[in-house]
């Protein structure tokens, strides 16, 4: 595969360790600017917003541009972002920096997957779109207990300030290394054109699919360490150990993903989507078990990843008509998941306690594997 690939899985990598990241760091941050912990908790939402916002718009403002122009600044902007985030007093500002940092985010992340299907050939796409993809998941079995370490040892700020250093290393071989234009004569599609790709049936199938998938995977996520400590009775430093292992499991289905989703991509969510619902559904109702704990973190880490993987695979290949607003699709639908998924796993906790979220996940999912299963059901009953 090109070199570029993994100079962009390692961009993808500091970005998605910013994104995961602070979650451990809000305790620091409240203490250190003097709010509650829940105002610090605004920013993990700020960092979703910028995502959902960032990914069309920049593709939109840069489809004329180079793309290393776009990528490069991008980067610039995300550096620049941190910077200011590890040198603030003031929670507005440092919010404005996520929210800023997610922008360009978003933006690169969908002008990256675009690139990706331009310079591979349509056989290898879903293996490429993977490796990059695997930024995303090693930032959750390297990146975030790494800067919770940091955070621990000197502070939430010096987490910032390698975040911003590993990506000042990425913005360089990016723009020795990414092409003035993705193919020989670049994307010169009109806007309307492109955006009229929404309309099929099958890029909009992807798409709802992504939000529920997603949604379920972080309804259950953000709210895994409760059931860790509370539910299974561990102790509160066996939560790394639990996200290393979900992490370990995203890695391995993300990269199952990109082997199987080009040829066998119907088949992985027939099996995924089902396993999904029942893997949250066990967790949940043997969520006192620290054996479940121990086996069901990595299952679910493979299984949403793996499904997530293969769902963005398949929008692509459905947005092929969209060659510079592709790549943000599934960047929108999977941080629409992400914003959804939290929001009804904390509602979830109210009635329902600490396992509330496991099973809000599982009827996520559930939603998900009936959408998948719909079209084939609608056509049978209508004979």
């Amino acid at each position: 595969m090109p070199v570029l690939l993994y100079v962009l899985a390692v961009a993808v990598f500091a970005q998605g360790t910013s994104e995961f990241v602070l979650a451990g760091l809000v305790p620091g941050i409240s203490a250190d600017l003097g709010v509650p912990v829940a105002q610090a908790g605004w920013l993990t939402a700020g960092f979703a917003v910028g995502m959902v916002v960032g990914a069309p718009l920049t593709a939109a403002l840069a489809r004329r541009l180079s793309p290393r122009l776009t990528l490069t600044a991008c980067l610039l902007v995300f550096v620049a972002a941190h910077v200011v985030g590890a040198l603030t007093d003031q929670l507005a500002v440092l919010f404005a920096g996520r929210v800023v940092a997610a922008l360009a985010n978003a933006g690169f992340l969908a002008v990256a997957l675009s690139i990706v299907t331009r310079i591979v050939p349509v056989d290898r796409q879903a293996r490429a779109l993977a490796a990059v993809l695997a930024g995303t998941t090693l930032a959750l079995v390297a990146g975030v207990p790494a800067g919770a370490l940091l955070g621990a040892l000197w502070g939430w700020r010096s987490a910032l300030w390698a975040i911003a250093g590993l990506a000042t290393v990425a913005l360089v071989a990016v723009a020795a290394l990414t092409p003035r234009r993705p193919g020989p004569d670049g994307p010169r599609g009109d806007l309307r054109v492109e955006l009229s790709t929404l309309r099929s049936p099958v890029l909009r199938h992807s798409l709802a699919l992504g939000v529920l998938v997603n949604g379920a995977t972080f309804c259950a996520f953000t709210y895994v360490a409760p059931v860790v400590t509370d539910a299974a009775g561990l102790a509160p430093v066996v939560v790394p150990a639990v996200l290393v292992l979900f992490g370990l499991g995203a890695f391995a289905g993300v990269t199952a993903a990109g082997r199987l989703a080009g040829t066998h991509g119907r088949l992985v969510l027939w099996v995924g989507t089902p396993a999904l619902v029942a893997g949250w559904t066990l967790w949940a109702t043997l969520a006192a078990s620290p054996t479940a704990v121990w086996v069901l973190a990595p299952v679910q880490g493979a299984l949403s990843f793996g499904v997530g993987g293969t769902l963005i695979a398949r929008t692509m290949a459905a947005a092929h008509g969209a060659p510079t607003l592709g790549g943000s699709f599934p960047t929108v639908a999977l941080n629409l998941g992400a914003l959804l998924g939290p929001v009804l796993g904390g509602w979830a906790l109210g009635p329902l306690g600490t396992t509330g979220p496991m099973v809000a996940g599982a009827a996520l999912a559930a939603g998900a594997a009936l959408l998948w299963a719909a079209p084939v059901l609608a056509r049978r009953f209508v004979r």
